[in-house]
């Protein structure tokens, strides 16, 4: 494809650097990297396009209507404009066309690497011939008619990323979420600008806010263009410590980074991770299958595109710690952002009910959904299903709910320094995994034996864990989901270490269907 070619052979030059850098000057509006690229792209077909219109200024256009005398050159727009001299004209003979002639060309050496260097055409033609309406009043008018479009699209986004490169490199350049704009023009701000902000965030919460609503707040930085004025203040907020954009791709949001809630700055304990090296080759297919199926946020999954919703099985560490995990389905959903922290807005689809909720990409999981959590009473091993809101920023968080009703679940209970689990009777209301499920009722004595396993070799937690889950069994075997679930009260772990562990260590037996038992 020409778009391929075009891109391929893509290199940002002085001239272009100083187009983009005029036109900033003079419209005084930053651009994203992408915006900056199309103009490039705009401003080199337009050149290509002069260039060629000029190169043919001369030469005539061949169109079978046309007559043509000896000397005159010819451009031929279906053979890539490959250009000739007409080397003799002569009447032709042929009945069905009527009066009409023949030229004979020599085509030029030097630009085409045709066949036959002499070729035939027919001139003066009487009958319509398609060329003469393909070419209209201008045939070289279209000739770099390529869509810059699809030219930033093609070989990974080569064109976008040369240019972004180039734009870094400038110094003359300062960029700011995601916006570039002349250092020059950029607007000072002072501490007490600076100050102002920090006040009107903390009015409103702590944020999110948008920079034109603090502008407004605040009472403007000045005269300049709101686009201009934007720029600046990001600009300085962005080399404050005291504020955090958070923002998903596309949109600016500011918020004070002393009120975030704790676990968006720092990872909660219950979700502290130390990845565990194993070999994959130990995992069989099935093995492999039910690691896709649990989407643990640890296990690199990837889901082409985007889905119109997604449902993950809530873990015990995120129930405790009113979190989701960004697994690769959730991925499809939540924001993308420049920042480590994106502001969301959680809704209950059934209610309506608004939370405030934040993305760490940085550590694959999302905050806020303690007091939904709470507020369905759900258990550990839910259904949670998000799907995009109908606003920018807004997932809807959903679970199958029903009347509450008594069932059997497994609760662990510490026991000294052991475990043990006894299936006792609940109120549940809400669909969930039958293998995930885990109650606990002295949190307190859980999370103290939580700290005393922390450093204690896998193999020796799995062990514990089946000796333990395997007496609730009359065939005293455990499901490789089940204990997934189970280690996870004690330590975060992804399922690929688990299933490693089992499949390698002889205390450990297979007795099929993902059901494991302790050697005898």
């Amino acid at each position: 494809m020409l778009a391929n070619r075009w891109a391929r052979n893509f290199e940002v030059t002085k001239n272009d650097l100083d187009y983009i850098m005029n036109m900033l000057l003079e419209e005084e509006t930053p651009m994203t990297t992408r915006q900056l690229a199309k103009v490039i792209v705009e401003q080199r077909l337009e050149e290509e396009q002069a260039a060629i219109e000029n190169q043919y200024k001369n030469t005539k256009v061949y169109n079978p209507a046309e007559n043509y005398a000896e000397g005159d050159r010819i451009v031929f727009t279906e053979m890539e404009l490959a250009t000739a001299t007409v080397a003799e004209v002569r009447a032709g003979k042929n009945p069905d066309y009527g009066d009409f002639s023949v030229i004979s060309v020599e085509f030029d050496d030097d630009k085409n690497n045709l066949p036959d260097k002499y070729r035939e055409f027919a001139a003066a033609l009487q009958q319509e011939h398609k060329l003469g309406h393909e070419n209209g009043d201008n045939p070289l008018a279209n000739q770099t008619s390529i869509d810059p479009d699809e030219i930033l699209e093609v070989e990974d986004n080569h064109v976008m990323r040369v240019v972004h490169e180039a734009l870094r490199e400038n110094p003359s350049l300062k960029r700011v979420a995601g916006y570039w704009f002349p250092e020059e023009l950029v607007m000072e701000t002072d501490i007490g600008t600076l100050h102002l902000s920090e006040a009107v965030l903390d009015i409103n919460g702590g944020g999110p806010m948008r920079t034109e609503d603090i502008i407004n707040e605040i009472g403007g930085i000045g005269n300049a263009p709101m686009k201009l004025q934007v720029f600046s203040l990001n600009l300085a907020l962005n080399d404050d410590d005291r504020f955090d954009e958070v923002g998903p791709a596309g949109e600016v949001l500011w918020y004070l980074r002393r009120m975030e809630p704790d676990a968006v700055r720092d990872v909660p304990g219950l979700l502290d991770y130390t990845p565990i090296e194993y070999d994959d080759d130990l995992l069989s297919d099935e093995m492999f299958d039910l690691e896709t199926e649990l989407d643990d946020e640890y296990t690199d999954i990837e889901f082409e595109g985007r889905l119109p919703r997604a449902t993950t099985t809530i873990l015990y560490p995120h129930r405790r710690a009113g979190t989701l995990p960004l697994n690769a389905r959730n991925l499809a959903i939540f924001p993308l952002g420049r920042a480590p922290r994106i502001h969301v807005e959680l809704v209950d689809k059934e209610d309506g009910e608004k939370f405030s909720g934040w993305v760490v990409h940085e550590h694959r999981y999302v905050f806020g959904l303690l007091d939904y959590y709470t507020k369905h009473r759900l258990p550990v091993g839910v259904f949670l299903t998000v799907e995009p809101g109908e606003e920018e920023g807004q997932i809807l968080i959903s679970h199958e709910g029903y009347k509450p009703r008594t069932e059997y679940i497994r609760i662990l209970t510490p026991d000294g320094n052991n475990i043990k689990f006894e299936n006792k009777k609940r109120q549940i209301g809400a669909e969930y995994d039958d293998l995930v499920i885990i109650g606990v009722d002295d949190l307190a004595g859980v999370d103290e034996l939580a700290k005393k396993n922390k450093k204690k070799p896998l193999a020796a937690i799995i062990r514990e864990m089946i000796q333990a889950l395997s007496k609730l069994s009359p065939q005293g075997t455990v499901h490789a989901t089940t204990l997934y679930s189970a280690v996870n009260v004690m330590r975060r772990c992804a399922p690929g270490p688990i299933f490693a562990t089992l499949s390698a260590n002889p205390d450990f037996e297979d007795v099929g269907d993902h059901y494991w038992t302790l050697s005898r």
